[in-house]
């Protein structure tokens, strides 16, 4: 998988609620550009989350192409991620887009890369970008430890990444499923 550094998505799932967040932060080499950028979205009929790390173009043409997927399939989250992934791997000028994506809905949370990874976690929280690891080690310790409902897990992990992440800020947004 490529070292994506430009920003951190983190998706949790707990007790029928899934929420994702990203934080706003717009890197530019050494400079920060924007603070305030969405690099998620709610797809089909507000029941899939989406979120992107690496390059904005990219991965707003790669959620274009879920949501077609999405229709397609009827809302079949893994067929839809799975087709997209082949498409993606397959098709030459897909091929270049440089960005990873979360993708959830109620049930899974799956990571998807150019390389045609589709990868579902153990447990159900997961995160990408620069800061991912960051997130997603706050995010376990918090899932494991505590009774906090999802949306303040995927708060405070964002926090403790921005804290550690220059390319992750404490502008964040987030959506929730459920």
């Amino acid at each position: 998988m490529m070292n994506v550094k430009s920003t951190t998505i983190v998706c949790v799932s707990r007790n029928g609620q899934t929420v994702m967040g990203g934080d706003g932060q717009v890197t530019l080499g050494s400079s920060v550009i924007k603070h305030k950028a969405r690099k998620i979205r709610k797809l089909y009929k507000d029941s899939v989350l989406v979120g992107f790390a690496g390059s904005a173009a990219d991965g707003l043409a790669l959620m274009e192409r879920l949501e077609a997927k999405l229709e397609e399939f009827r809302g079949n989250l893994l067929r839809s991620c799975v087709e997209l992934a082949k498409d993606w791997r397959l098709d030459r000028s897909l091929r270049r887009l440089e960005a990873l994506m979360l993708v959830a809905d109620r049930e899974r949370i799956l990571l998807l890369s150019g390389n045609g990874d589709i990868i579902e976690p153990d447990e159900p929280v997961l995160a990408v970008g620069s800061g991912g690891d960051y997130a997603r080690a706050c995010a376990l310790a918090l899932y494991r430890n505590t009774d906090m409902d999802a949306e303040t897990i995927v708060k405070e992990a964002l926090k403790i990444a921005g804290e550690i992440c220059v390319y992750t800020n404490h502008s964040f947004f987030i959506e929730r499923l459920g």
